[in-house]
C-alpha cells in the first residue's frame, strides 16, 4: 500500500453506520455493523460469500430497507433521501446487461443529462463526456456500439456509467472483474484520482486481496453479520499476528524459523553472527491473505473472546529444516 493519508477533519464524514441490523424472516444477516468513512477515503469491504456484504451495500445505496440501526450517507438517511441525494452517489455493479445497441458516447451523453439539474456551486455535474471517456480509456471506442465492446472495454463503460454524474460517494462491486493487468492498473489509477483529486469517497467490495491492499486506505472485514476487523492492511497484520518467518540457506539446506513474538531482527543478527555461511536470507511478514484467513477462521470458530481484542496467539517458536 502507498503512504497513508493524513487523518481527515472529524466533521468530514461521508458514511456513518451504527449498529446496522438486517433480518430476513428468522435469519439475522447483519447483527450490528458499525463503521465510518471520511471524504476522499477508499474503503474495501471484504468477507466470505454470505457474510452480508451485498446487503450492507444495498442498504447504504437506499435500495433495501434495514431492520434496525442508524445510518447517515452524505448526511442523509438512505431510507428517506430524495433524488438530489441519489444524484450524489455513483454505483458500479458487477455488470450491466442492457444498452447493447447504444453507441458509447451517445449513451454516456444521454445519462449525463439526468445529473445536470443537480449541479451545485461546489460540484459541477455531470462529468464532461469526452473527458470521462479519456479517463476510463474509451475515447477510441466512442462511436462503437456497446454490444461490440470486449469484456474489459464493457467493464470500463460500467465504471463510466457509475461515475458520469461526478459522484461524491462511489460504490464499486468487484470493479476489475475481467480486466487484464494493464486495464487493472489504469483502473487503480482512476480510483486514486477520484479519491485524491475529486475528494470522492469509495467503498468497494472485492475478492481480490491484492487489489484491496493496493487501493484501500482502510479494510473492513465482514463476517458473521458484523465487522470483525477495521484498519489498514499493515495495521491488521500487526494486530492479528506477531509471527514472522525467517528463511535462509546454509550448507545447501533451506531453513525456516518462525518468530512468533517481537521483532525478528534479533534472531537474524544472531543467525548471521553464528553462521557465516548463511545465504538467501529472507524475512516474511504475514500477508493480507494470511491476515484475512486468520480473521475469517476466528470469526467462524465463534470464540467467546472475539470482542476482547484483535490479537491472536501464534504457535510456539520453532525452527524447521526444509529440504532443498
Amino acid at each position: 500500500m502507498g503512504a497513508q493519508k493524513a487523518p481527515p477533519p472529524s466533521g468530514d464524514v461521508a458514511l456513518d453506520v451504527r449498529d446496522l441490523r438486517m433480518r430476513y424472516g428468522t435469519k439475522d444477516v447483519l447483527t450490528g455493523v458499525s463503521f465510518t468513512a471520511h471524504r476522499g477515503e477508499v474503503l474495501a469491504l471484504l468477507g466470505p460469500n454470505g457474510a452480508g456484504k451485498t446487503t450492507t451495500i444495498e442498504i447504504l445505496e437506499g435500495f433495501r430497507m434495514r431492520s434496525a440501526g442508524e445510518i447517515s450517507v452524505l448526511g442523509e438517511d438512505p431510507a428517506h433521501a430524495g433524488e438530489a441525494w441519489r444524484a450524489r452517489l455513483g454505483v458500479v455493479l458487477q455488470s450491466w446487461r442492457d444498452h447493447s445497441r447504444w453507441r458509447v458516447r451517445e449513451l454516456l451523453g444521454y445519462l449525463a443529462r439526468f445529473y445536470a439539474p443537480y449541479a451545485t456551486a461546489d460540484v459541477v455535474r455531470p462529468w464532461d463526456v469526452d473527458e470521462l471517456m479519456d479517463v476510463v480509456g474509451l475515447t477510441e471506442h466512442a462511436r462503437a456500439k456497446v454490444q461490440t465492446l470486449s469484456g474489459g472495454q464493457r467493464r470500463r463503460l460500467d465504471v463510466a456509467i457509475g461515475i458520469v454524474g461526478r459522484p461524491e460517494l462511489v460504490f464499486l462491486d468487484e470493479p476489475t472483474a475481467g480486466f487484464d493487468p494493464h486495464a487493472r492498473r489504469e483502473f487503480h489509477d482512476l480510483v486514486h484520482r477520484l479519491a485524491d483529486f475529486e475528494n470522492t469517497t469509495v467503498l468497494l467490495t472485492t475478492h481480490d486481496l491484492d487489489e484491496a491492499e493496493k487501493l484501500a486506505d482502510r479494510i473492513l472485514v465482514l463476517d458473521g453479520g458484523t465487522i470483525v476487523a477495521n484498519g489498514s492492511a499493515d495495521q491488521l497484520a500487526r494486530e492479528l499476528t506477531t509471527q514472522a518467518e525467517v528463511r535462509w540457506t546454509s550448507d545447501g539446506r533451506r531453513h525456516v524459523h518462525a518468530v512468533t513474538e517481537g521483532d525478528p531482527t534479533r534472531f537474524v543478527r544472531e543467525l548471521v553472527t553464528n553462521d557465516l555461511g548463511v545465504t538467501e536470507l529472507e524475512v516474511r511478514r504475514a500477508s493480507l491473505e494470511d491476515t484475512y484467513m486468520s480473521l475469517v477462521h476466528r470469526a467462524e470458530a465463534d470464540q467467546p473472546d472475539r470482542s476482547a481484542g484483535p490479537a491472536l496467539t501464534g504457535p510456539s517458536e520453532q525452527t524447521e529444516e526444509v529440504q532443498s
